[in-house]
C-alpha cells in the first residue's frame, strides 16, 4: 500500500520553515518599545506602559490589497504590496489619533514560493518601519487547489492605541473648519478592479512603457506603493491641530469624508486646489470616466483629508509640510441637512 505524506498532498513543511527563517531579521527590524517582534511563539505581547502610554483605547483595524495583487501577479512584482498592505490599516488607525503599535500578517496561496514570499514580507517590514509599528507575527497558509498557480492573497491586522483625551471621533467638527488635503503617491489601493479593465481597453500590458513617465513600466507605475502618513499626522493629532481625519479609500472623496461629519454638517470642496495627478488623468481619458465617478472610485490625488479649525489652518499645513506631507487647502466643512450629497466638489469640469 502506497504511503503519502504532507508534501505529496501539495504542502511543503520545509518550504514554510524556510520561509520563517528568511522573514525573521525582516520582523526584527520593526522592534520598538513595547514589543521585541520577535517570531515563532503562538501570540505577541505589547507592554503599553512601556510606550508611555497612560489611559489608552485600543483601535484595530484590518484590510487587504484587493485586486492590486493582481497587477503584482501578473507583472511578477512582489516587494511593494506589503507596503500597500500595512498603509490601508495603519492609516486607519491614525483617523482616530491613534498610534500603530503592532502589525500581523496573513499570506495565503496554493504553492509556496518562497524568494516572492519574502519579497512580499520585506514590503510589509517596510511599511511597519515607515508607521512605527512592530511585525509581531501572521500565518502562512500553503493550500493546494484553493488558488491558481502563482496567485496569493494577503490580509493585514493591526493594533494601535490613543490616549483616551486624544481620540478622533468626528464630534469636534463644526461648520467654519477648514479642509485640508494630503497628496497621495498614486492610485493607492482601491479602484483596482476598474484600473486592471482600463488597461485592458488601452491595449498595452503592464511590461509596456508607462504613457505619463517613459522610464518605468505601466504594471510598475500602477504597483506605486500607498503612501503612509501616520507619524506626521501623529504629530498634528498631538499638536491639538486636528479636529478630524478620513483616509480616502474605496469610495473616493465623496464616501470617506461623510464618515467623520456630524450631523447637519457637509463639506465643499474645489477641485481646482489641488493637482489630478497624471496617472488619473489617464484612467479618465481612456475610460472617459465622468468626473463625478472618479470622484467616488479613486482618491484622485488626495489621500488623507484632515479637518482643522479655521483659526490653526495655517499652523497645520506649515507643521504637516515641515513633516514631508503635500498640502493643500481644498474645501470648507458648512451647514448642510440630511444624508445624501453631504460633499460637494466644484470645479469637476477641470478633469476633463
Amino acid at each position: 500500500m502506497s504511503s503519502y505524506s504532507y508534501r505529496d498532498a501539495g504542502v511543503d513543511i520545509d518550504a514554510g520553515n524556510a520561509l520563517v527563517e528568511a522573514i525573521k531579521p525582516l520582523a526584527k527590524s520593526t522592534a520598538r518599545t513595547g514589543s521585541d517582534a520577535g517570531l515563532g511563539g503562538f501570540g505577541a505581547l505589547f507592554d503599553l506602559r512601556a510606550a508611555g502610554f497612560q489611559d489608552p483605547l485600543l483601535v484595530s483595524t484590518t484590510d487587504g490589497v484587493g485586486t492590486k495583487l493582481k497587477v503584482a501577479i501578473d507583472a511578477q512584482h512582489h516587494d511593494t504590496v506589503g507596503i500597500d498592505l500595512v498603509a490601508m490599516c495603519v492609516n486607519d488607525l491614525v483617523v482616530q489619533g491613534a498610534e500603530p503599535l503592532l502589525f500581523l500578517d496573513y499570506y495565503a496561496t496554493g504553492k509556496l514560493d518562497v524568494t516572492a514570499g519574502r519579497a512580499i514580507v520585506a514590503g510589509i517590514a517596510e511599511g511597519c518601519r515607515q508607521a512605527g509599528c512592530a511585525l509581531v507575527g501572521g500565518e502562512t497558509a500553503e493550500m493546494p487547489g484553493m488558488y491558481a498557480e502563482g496567485d496569493y492573497d494577503l490580509a493585514g491586522f493591526s493594533v494601535g492605541a490613543v490616549e483616551r483625551s486624544q481620540v478622533l471621533m468626528g464630534d469636534k467638527v463644526k461648520a467654519g473648519d477648514v479642509v485640508l488635503g494630503l497628496a497621495s503617491s498614486g492610485v493607492h489601493s482601491n479602484g483596482y478592479s476598474l484600473v486592471r479593465k482600463l488597461v485592458g481597453v488601452s491595449g498595452l500590458t503592464y511590461e509596456s512603457p508607462c504613457p505619463w513617465d517613459g522610464a518605468i513600466s505601466l504594471g510598475e507605475a500602477l504597483l506605486t506603493p500607498t503612501r503612509i502618513y501616520v507619524k506626521p499626522l501623529l504629530a498634528a493629532v498631538r499638536a491639538g491641530l486636528v479636529n478630524a481625519m478620513a483616509h480616502i479609500t474605496g469610495g473616493g472623496l465623496l464616501e470617506n469624508i461623510p464618515r467623520v461629519l456630524p450631523t447637519g454638517t457637509g463639506v465643499d470642496l474645489d477641485a481646482a486646489a489641488w493637482d489630478l495627478l497624471p496617472v488619473f488623468s489617464w484612467l479618465k481619458r481612456t475610460g472617459n470616466v465622468d468626473a463625478t465617478e472618479m470622484a467616488r472610485t479613486f482618491n484622485c490625488g488626495i489621500g488623507m483629508v484632515v479637518i482643522v479649525p479655521a483659526d490653526k489652518a495655517d499652523e497645520a499645513m506649515a507643521l504637516l509640510t515641515e513633516k514631508g506631507e503635500k498640502v493643500a487647502r481644498i474645501g470648507t466643512v458648512v451647514p448642510r441637512e440630511g444624508a445624501e450629497h453631504r460633499v460637494a466638489v466644484s470645479g469637476l469640469e477641470r478633469w476633463s
